[in-house]
């Protein structure tokens, strides 16, 4: 540093008073850091603690611990807190977004504030003023001081606990009296369309499709009732509206998705179309299942967009691409998509029919119900109990001059059968089938009662895959893991020699606990001459595993680590969804 600035900020350290000079005193930050922030802070109109903890120059922790001693001002762990939303609900909600500061205890007539920096005198005093309440000050950390802000907003915004007093809603009234035979209260029409609880429905839809979740559960219990999503796979809770509203909420969704509102002894299934602009509709698939509080409901998000998003946002490896899109340019054969519920199975199949797409190609599928609607395929949801099974809706193909056939599931030896038959005689079938792996799905199709030399000549390419949560790039942060764990894992010792590098989640404000998004980890397995031998000879799952192998077919593990090397995800998820 130059005399000069020496002097500037030797001029200047008589400005620092406060937080931030005891944080210079204790060696939290250098002052030079200080004025820096200081400025910053005056440039962006944010306070001075969140300036530096957003930055990287100090811990909030250590800033925590020296505001506390510095004041006098008690140290409280948010992660030990549970916020109750009827004190939050004391404070607007623009003074918490304002001043960063939440409110967490409430004794007589003082309200104890969370704030980061005590020396922010003009929110207490402005707390003071709207709440008419004495203000006691608790020092917590700034990143968790944020995250709970945020999450009490977002739940205090969707919680419908104040509604008997600002609508008038009589909670008392609403309870079942229904027993073992069904129940004997009625909903009405005014029931179903009560304003506040329409506006709670379309709220939690439209929230769960801005976040991105997969997923809506409705769910009541005995003295509770919650709103979860599933976002990037994992569920996290989204409100918990008062459990006397259950019948109201369950009916409302059930006269959405056009279902029977007085029957709740019974599993319904229904959809529903939201229209978010003129070019733009998200379908909502609506399950019901009675438990024995009532009517769980589950909506799965049906995103029309996934299919556009072309193959290589699905997470394929180069070579892995060029296998599906070979055996897609066939005129004839199978290929089978295999993994468990919500892994991605009806978006790679997609994925492959917007690809053959085009106006010389005759396209039709049979599901159960249709997810994604794609134009120019002809769709068909099937119906058990009018006789429209998968079976029926391929013979149905068949007299159709078809050119390409997707049948949602092979779940018995006849849709088997008939889609064994449609590959052999110049159609390519896609489906799907539920095993571990790819191996595993051959030997699955013989235990079904499918003749091996059927599948030998019929199937021509299987997909397995998993999805994985894939790493923030805003925040992931690189790892140290010892050789000898990697080695445990799975890498290989060339691998581990050149080095590899890891990373693993941390969590910032664009992304959920360290993660956004999915990404796919595939096996795909081409049944090569050396495979059907096999098939033809009644081999195992073992043994086509270890043929693939020896073709150079990668299984789900091997993918995964790839995908972790690639810093796409965390060897943490991958563990999760594979095998070792």
């Amino acid at each position: 540093m130059n005399d000069n600035a020496s002097l500037a900020l030797g001029g200047q350290r008589s400005g620092l008073g406060g937080l931030p000079q005891r944080l210079v005193q204790d060696g939290v930050v250098e002052e030079a850091t200080m004025l820096e922030a200081l400025n910053a802070a005056r440039e962006r109109k944010t306070g001075v603690v969140t300036q530096l903890v957003s930055s990287g120059a100090a811990q909030a922790r250590d800033i925590a611990v020296a505001a506390s001693n510095e004041f006098g001002v008690p140290l409280f762990d948010l992660d030990a807190v549970n916020i109750d939303l009827d004190i939050v609900r004391l404070v607007n909600d623009k003074l918490l977004a304002k001043h960063r500061v939440l409110p967490i205890f409430k004794r007589g007539k003082r309200l104890f504030l969370a704030v980061a920096d005590p020396t922010n005198l003009h929110a207490i005093d402005e707390i003071k003023f709207q709440t008419s309440l004495g203000i006691e000050a608790v020092v917590v950390e700034d990143d968790k001081l944020q995250k709970a802000i945020d999450k009490a907003l977002e739940q205090a915004d969707t919680q419908m606990g104040s509604l008997s007093e600002e609508e008038g809603i009589d909670l008392e009234a609403l309870e079942t009296t229904g027993g073992e035979d069904g129940p004997d209260d009625k909903v009405t029409r005014d029931d179903v369309e009560d304003a506040p609880i329409v506006r709670f429905v379309n709220k939690v839809m439209l929230d769960a499709i801005r976040k991105g979740a997969s997923d809506i559960h409705f769910e009541p219990y005995e003295k509770t009732y919650r709103v979860r999503l599933r976002m990037d796979g994992v569920l996290k809770e989204l409100a918990q509206p008062p459990v006397q509203l259950a019948q109201k909420l369950s009916a409302r969704l059930k006269v959405m998705a056009r279902l029977d509102i007085a029957e709740r002894r019974v599993p319904q299934d229904g959809r529903i179309k939201m229209k978010l602009s003129k070019t733009r509709a998200i379908d909502f698939r609506v399950s019901t299942c009675p438990t024995l509080f009532g009517e769980k409901i589950v909506m799965r998000i049906l995103d029309p967009t996934a299919a556009t998003l072309g193959i290589d946002a699905l997470g394929y490896e180069p070579f892995q691409k060029d296998l599906y899109m070979k055996t897609l340019a066939k005129p004839q054969g199978m290929i089978l998509v295999t993994g468990p519920t919500g892994s991605g199975k009806t978006v790679s199949l997609y994925t492959g029919l917007n690809i053959l797409n085009r106006e010389d190609t005759n396209i039709s599928t049979a599901e159960d119900p249709a997810e994604i609607n794609l134009p120019g395929v002809n769709q068909v949801n099937v119906n058990p109990k009018v006789g429209l099974t998968f079976a029926a809706a391929m013979r149905a193909f068949l007299r159709q001059d078809p050119d390409v056939i997707m049948v949602g599931e092979i779940r018995d030896l006849e849709t088997a059968e008939i889609a064994i038959k449609a590959a052999q005689t110049g159609h390519l079938v896609l489906s799907t089938l539920h095993t571990n792996d790819a191996p595993q799905t051959l030997t699955r199709l013989v235990d079904m009662g499918v003749k091996p030399y059927a599948i030998a000549t019929s199937v021509s390419l299987i997909i397995a895959q998993r999805l994985a949560r894939r790493l923030c790039n805003s925040c992931k942060q690189p790892l140290d893991v010892p050789k000898e764990a990697l080695l445990k894992e799975g890498f290989t010792e060339a691998e581990v020699g050149t080095g590899i590098k890891l990373f693993g989640p941390k969590g910032c404000q664009s992304c959920s606990d360290g993660y956004k998004g999915r990404v796919g980890i595939y096996q795909v397995l081409p049944i090569t001459e050396s495979i059907a031998r096999i098939i033809l000879a009644g081999g195992s799952a073992v043994d086509i595993g270890e043929q693939a192998g020896k073709d150079g077919v990668w299984d789900l593990r091997r993918s995964g680590l790839e995908k972790v090397k690639a810093g796409l995800t965390s060897l943490e998820e991958v563990n999760s969804v594979t095998i070792e």
